[in-house]
């Protein structure tokens, strides 16, 4: 078996942007993965990244070694050593499609790949309820109607602006400052929703690494009173250092991750114990098996792992194939507040199936999911083949 043609779409749908790769072999199975860039600026060079990564190594090559591909696509692009978002977007895509077909040709799940279930469904919380909200009132409205939709955990944006756009696109702060009336502000959207859905339901706060880190500190010791779950990228990402400072200054787990990019990202945080809880990003920290490293490596270091997710229903199958094989699996970050077309294109989108706040695992061969033609096809960016 080998790969013959890799086509590569930027599903431009409801103001986000994912990046789906389809790899066909010459046997006729075809497999998928997500670069999980779909939201900021980047799709594009993301997309470009799986195009030169097909046409410069994977075309040609037998899909079932997927090991040796990835380690030829880190030790042979030369930029993957060191290398940012874009770079490993591109190869997890490329290694998720790899893990798709396997399981396709095997006729498996690919948790079965993996070490099997250890579980048969995930606790999900949700995310994107309230980019539509501006005051603390809105916000406080937004949450009740979310708990009433049967998720009894949650994640907001203190710091966010209001709608950006006609998408609910957010706009976060610029300069890493706000002033005291900003700061009361992000404190009093954080009070209300914690009024409104009571104090059964778990509410996480995502930092955006938006403030320095002394300010982050004072806003954290003030929010830290509505019992949060986590307190999510307080500083940048990058900084351990800061990370534990903040760590230890507030009274709430940490959590990073998302802009961490494989194991060798996620080392020094482990090593300095400056987070609690670890956020990989299947679609952009290397793909399914490097993030089962990381969480292996999270174990080891009395870690939990809350797979983040931003893409298409595709990133959301792959993520949910990790989750059912490894230990210390905390929650899942779910969007299940999309417009219906971001979820057409895929046959069955995995968020379909949310009930009370859990999301099944599917068991279907590899991935789960297989991309309907007629609605992905507008949105075809680029082919390559060989011949």
């Amino acid at each position: 078996m080998r790969i013959v043609k890799a086509s590569i779409y930027i599903l431009r749908i409801g103001g986000r942007n994912p990046i789906v790769v389809q790899l066909d072999t010459d046997e006729g199975i075809s497999g998928l993965g997500d670069a999980a860039v779909a939201y900021g600026i980047g799709a594009t060079a993301a997309a470009g990244m799986i195009k030169d990564l097909a046409e410069g190594i994977v075309l040609g090559r037998d899909p079932r070694r997927i090991e040796a591909l990835w380690s030829e696509m880190y030790d042979h692009t030369f930029w993957a050593k060191g290398g940012g978002p874009i770079v490993y977007a591109g190869i997890s895509a490329i290694e998720q499609a790899l893990w798709d077909i396997k399981g396709k040709a095997l006729g498996v799940p690919v948790y079965d790949l993996l070490g099997g279930k250890m579980r048969e469904d995930v606790r999900v919380y949700a995310n994107g309820w309230h980019f539509r909200a501006s005051s603390p009132d809105e916000f406080a409205r937004a949450a009740e109607k979310t708990v009433r939709d049967g998720y009894d955990a949650l994640k907001m944006y203190p710091l966010a602006s209001a709608l950006a756009d006609e998408h609910g696109r957010i706009r976060h702060v610029s300069n890493r400052e706000i002033d005291r009336d900003y700061e009361d502000f992000a404190v009093a959207k954080v009070k209300a929703v914690r009024a409104a859905i009571g104090p059964k339901v778990d509410l996480m706060l995502d930092m955006s690494a938006e403030l320095t880190t002394d300010a982050v500190i004072r806003l954290g010791r003030r929010v830290q009173e509505f019992d949060i779950m986590f307190f999510e990228e307080p500083v940048e990402p990058t900084d351990a250092d800061a990370l534990k400072k903040v760590s230890q200054s507030v009274e709430m787990p940490i959590a990073v991750g998302e802009r961490l990019y494989t194991r060798y990202g996620f080392r020094r945080v482990m090593e300095l114990r400056a987070a609690d809880v670890l956020q990989p990003d299947i679609g952009n920290t290397g793909g399914i098996m490097e993030t089962k490293k990381i969480a292996a490596m999270a174990e080891a270091f009395g870690m939990r792992i809350q797979p983040h997710l931003c893409a298409s229903p595709v990133a959301t199958a792959a993520a949910l194939q990790l989750d059912a094989t490894i230990a210390n699996l905390f929650i899942q970050e779910l969007y299940p507040y999309r417009i219906p077309e971001h979820f057409a294109v895929v046959d069955h989108a995995p968020e379909l199936d949310v009930r009370a706040g859990r999301l099944p695992i599917p068991d279907r061969p590899g991935l789960g999911v297989s991309l309907v033609e007629a609605r992905a096809r507008p949105h075809l960016w680029a082919e390559c083949k060989i011949g």
